[in-house]
Order: structure tokens, then sequence, then C-alpha cells
């Protein structure tokens, strides 16, 4: 049996993290950012390699995990869905302890929240969800990098979230209270936050100072938005759910008409891929206020942020 090592660290979900880590890493993400902007970053990785397992698509994950390991002078392994078979060709148990005798850590895009928690059970290394049914934490993490260059200290800060209460929501929701912000969403019924994620956003704003708010009325849920966010309303694996879930939510797209109830100037955010005249009509994200191309940028270096963070944290 592995023994895990005291100092290992995790970023499994948001609750992995506390305030203080999640600005730690928002920290570091700006400086990775200004210096790569100035001429390259420090081989804070050299030597180092990431093990990048994939049940799920993606180009922004790929791209900015792998490109990311680089600029820090590490090494990063795709390992596609038919090459594994999580749990199915060989059990996540085995994958991970034959992973841990190669790489310094994992990044693991999965189906289920179970397989990321069961890799990080099994493993002695550092593992990052960048991707499950429950929580997509780096992807938080990039848009509040966004609206810190925007606006500094996030405390007080309004985000509204619209659509299906999915991972995006439940990782913007705790991530953002922990940071002190006012997270507001706005669902069809049947479709809120999981209990789970909403307890656990109550007990973080507790002590982030921030507030979480359920309303139903999307209208009413922008009025003092500073940032609108939006996602699919049928995420990988929902295809067949997809045409019922287009009537259900037909009254959540973020458009013009539903954008003129908030401040003027608030900024619309979105994780792609975008499925433009569904959750998001095309002249809102390509609209002047429209930050979702800055957030798809912000993913490469709030991830190397992370890899960074939990690499010093696991030492």
């Amino acid at each position: 049996m592995t023994t895990i090592p005291a100092t290992k660290r995790d970023l499994r979900t948001s609750a992995d993290l506390s305030a203080d880590d999640a600005a730690e890493i928002l920290s570091i993400a700006r400086t990775l950012k200004r210096d790569l902007k100035a001429g390259g970053n420090e081989p804070l990785l050299k030597g180092k390699s990431l093990a990048m397992v994939f049940e799920k698509p993606s180009l922004r994950t790929r791209c900015t995990f792998e490109l990311g390991m680089v600029q820090l002078g590490g090494h990063a392994v795709y390992l596609p869905p038919n090459e594994i078979g999580l749990g199915k060709r060989e059990s996540v148990a085995d994958v991970a302890h034959c992973l841990e005798r190669w790489f310094d850590m994992i990044m693991a895009r999965t189906f289920s929240q179970k397989t990321v928690d069961e890799l990080a059970r099994h493993c002695k290394l550092p593992v990052i969800n960048a991707l499950s049914d429950y929580e997509h934490p780096c992807q938080a993490l990039a848009d509040y990098l966004k609206l810190t260059e925007h606006a500094g200290d996030l405390r007080g800060y309004n985000l509204t979230y619209i659509g299906d209460g999915n991972n995006i929501c439940h990782s913007l929701m705790h991530i953002g209270v922990m940071l002190g912000m006012n997270i507001t969403v706005s669902t069809p019924a049947g479709f809120e936050p999981a209990k789970s994620a909403v307890e656990a956003t109550l007990q973080a704003a507790s002590a982030g100072g921030g507030s979480y708010t359920y309303e139903r009325d999307p209208r009413a849920a922008v009025r003092n938005a500073q940032a609108i966010y939006t996602d699919v309303w049928a995420s990988m694996g929902q295809e067949h759910e997809a045409a019922e879930r287009e009537k259900i939510f037909a009254g959540y797209m973020v458009n013009a008409e539903l954008v003129a109830h908030a401040p003027k100037g608030a900024f619309i955010m979105h994780d792609l891929p975008a499925h433009r005249g569904s959750e998001i009509a095309a002249d809102v994200i390509d609209g002047p206020n429209s930050i979702i191309f800055d957030e798809a940028e912000n993913r490469l270096h709030a991830q190397k942020a992370v890899m960074v963070f939990l690499d010093r944290a696991s030492q």
C-alpha cells in the first residue's frame, strides 16, 4: 500500500484550498503572467513531469497545462482516454500507483469526481482536478485572476451566475466567497447547485466574508452584478438532454435584454466552449463588455500557479 506523504497537497475540489491558498495562487499567477510577458518564466518546475489524464476532450485544458509545464521548465505527457481506460481497462488505483512511479504531478479531466478522489487517495503525488462532474476549480481560479486584474481586491465584488447549477457554478461559488465576493446564482427549478456545494459555500463564506444568494428570476439576479457568468446548458455527457434543456432554460439566455437589467459595464463571462444562440447571444459574447477570451488566456497562468503552489506545498 502506498504511503501518502503528510505534506501532499491536492486540488480535488475548491474545499482543498483555504482563502489564503486561493489568494496565494492568484498572486503567483499574476507574477507568472507578468514575467512571461516580460520575456519568460523562471524554470520553477525544471525537471518535473506532469501526467495529463483525459477522459473528456478539451482545447483549453490540454493546451494550457502542456504549454504551462514547458514554460516552467518541466514536461507533460498527454494520456488520452483510449490509452488508459480508467476503471475499465485498468483500475484507477493501479493507474495511480504506476503514474506515481514515473511522474511528479497528475492532472485529471474526468467524467466523475469519484475518479479524481480515487486517484488522489491512492497516489502520493499532487492531483489536480482539471474538470469533473462536480467541480472545475482551475477554471474558477482563471476567472478570478481576470477579475483581480480589473478590480484588485475582490472583497465585496458582485458576480451573478446564470444557467445550470453545475461544476463551474460550484467552483465559482466556493472560491468566490472565500475571496470575499458576493455570489448570486440563478437557475430554473430543478437545476439548482448541489446541496453539498451550497453547504460548503456557506461554510466558506462565514470564514471568507463573502456571501451566497440564490435568485430564481435571472433579471433580478443581475440587478447589482458587476460580472455576469454563464455556461452551457448541457455539459459533456448530457447531450441526450440538450433539446429538453433548451426549452427549460429558454428564459436564462444571457442576451442584450437580460444584460440591460444589470449595471452598465457589467462584464460578460463564459468558460467556453459556448453555444452561441443558446446560453449566450453572439452579440453579447463578442460585445465590448465580454472578457471571455481573456478568461481563456488566464487558464494558462492560473494553472501554472496551481502547479507551482502544489509543488511547493508538497515538498
